[in-house]
């Protein structure tokens, strides 16, 4: 049972792998794209911008799409659609069609990592919920570490239309894969008689894993669901009317829209630049940098995810970490000496782990028939923050161009990401009050 579940898993995140590595591979891109499309700043922010625009309002229907149809269909429709995007991307030769190809790579990757999420609330015991939640944003993070001296130099060695090209041949194997071996629950997989029995006796935590599966909990509660465990749309339609219902769903949504928006639009786009400009090394060496940035994409979401199943601790570990990033722009903001940008890249990384939490506390609220739902509207909240502030903080650059570029690609002053930083750090102080204020109900609703 683990190992097979850790197998189904292993493809699905995978899967999600490449959506991080498009969403965030502009960083190194930004010059070759300024250059082949002849872009300013705000036409970069809007290119990059452009995944997030189709990426985000998806998310809510991607929830209900996932709990209607499961993870084995949807993210392998997902993961098909970012491949056909992908190439017409590395294909692409106006800004136009490059915009539109970039569109299409988000509405295919909208759904992998809920179909991901939901995958884990089928097959995982709840106790565990908040570690996969980690791995699955760790996986993320190895996308985001691809996107960065590796792509580099892949790009360097063969342009970057080739290095692009490669990655849809991979994804296009990998949708093939997820179609071929998921499975949506353990029913559906063969292995029904290690559920609630078998599996938590195997495990001796006393727990019902195939109880946590959407079809065991549906019959539970008489939700109707098909033999298949998929919900009806009755049910996903008042799902949605309860999540959004919440005051705590927009408290979450908010701190995912500063934290997550504020980092994909650094660490996918200006952090490159930032370094290239302000301290005049080389793109590989500016790209290394950021790998470091994403290295705590990759350790800061499972550490903390499973700190707080052991801890049994969701909120306060989202207030600390907030704050923790806010702290981090605020550094930045000051333009520190170069040694330190990595560590504080890190730092600001790290933040995005803690919080993830978010998705486990929407998940515990509501039964598990819910769990792509809130997910997905929580998560549509952090991508529309992707979407907007891109173009935001590029139009803020383009309004400090010192008026020079270097090898087609514009120069912007010390200042200018001065104050863009400076966005990002007040960014962070919403989320902080947000993630104090959630605390505060959460604490209240459970009498602590």
């Amino acid at each position: 049972m683990r190992r097979r579940r850790a197998a189904l898993w292993t493809v699905l995140a995978a899967g999600f792998l490449f959506v991080n590595f498009h969403r965030t591979a502009t960083a190194v891109l930004a010059d070759s794209l300024a250059r082949t499309f002849d872009a300013t700043g705000a036409e970069l922010g809007l290119l990059h911008a452009s995944f997030f625009y189709v990426y985000a309002p998806l998310q809510l229907p991607a929830g209900l799409i996932v709990d209607r149809y499961g993870p084995r269909r949807v993210g392998a429709g997902g993961l098909g659609l970012l491949t056909l995007g992908v190439a017409w991307f590395a294909l692409s030769e106006s800004l136009a069609t490059a915009f539109l190809a970039r569109a299409v790579v988000g509405l295919g990757g909208s759904v992998l990592y809920i179909g991901t999420l939901r995958f884990c609330a089928n097959w995982f015991r709840a106790d565990e919920y908040a570690t996969m939640t980690g791995y699955t944003v760790a996986a993320a993070g190895l996308g985001g570490i691809l996107a960065t001296t590796p792509l580099a130099v892949a790009t360097g060695a063969v342009g970057w239309r080739t290095a692009t090209l490669a990655t849809a041949a991979t994804t296009g194997v990998l949708t093939l894969a997820i179609a071929g071996f998921v499975r949506d629950t353990p029913e559906q997989a063969g292995v029904a008689a290690e559920g609630e029995g078998a599996a938590t006796a195997a495990d001796g935590e006393g727990a019902a894993t195939a109880a946590e599966g959407e079809g065991a909990a549906t019959a539970a509660d008489g939700e109707g669901a098909s033999d298949t465990g998929a919900a009806t749309l009755a049910d996903v339609v008042a799902n949605v009317r309860t999540v959004v219902g919440e005051r705590e769903t927009w408290l979450m949504g908010a701190i995912l829209f500063c934290v997550l928006g504020v980092n994909f639009t650094v660490l996918g786009l200006w952090g490159v630049p930032f370094l290239v400009d302000t301290y005049g090394v080389s793109l590989a060496r500016a790209s290394t940098v950021v790998l470091v940035g994403n290295v705590g994409f990759v350790v800061g979401s499972p550490l903390l995810g499973a700190l707080s199943d052991r801890l049994g601790r969701r909120t306060e570990l989202v207030v600390a970490t907030a704050l923790l990033f806010t702290l981090a722009y605020a550094v930045l903001a000051v333009v520190p000496p170069f040694p330190v940008v990595a560590p504080v890249f890190f730092v600001a990384l790290v933040a995005n782990g803690g919080v993830a939490l978010v998705f486990t506390i929407g998940k515990e609220r509501h039964p598990p028939s819910v769990a792509g739902t809130v997910t997905g509207v929580v998560n549509g909240f952090g991508y529309f923050g992707a979407a907007l502030l891109p173009a935001l903080l590029g139009g803020v650059l383009d309004a400090y161009w010192t008026g020079e570029t270097l090898n087609g690609a514009r120069v912007y002053t010390v200042f200018g990401y001065r104050i863009a930083f400076g966005i990002a750090a007040a960014a962070g102080l919403v989320a902080t009050l947000a993630a104090l204020w959630l605390h505060r109900r959460e604490r209240t609703v459970s009498g602590g």
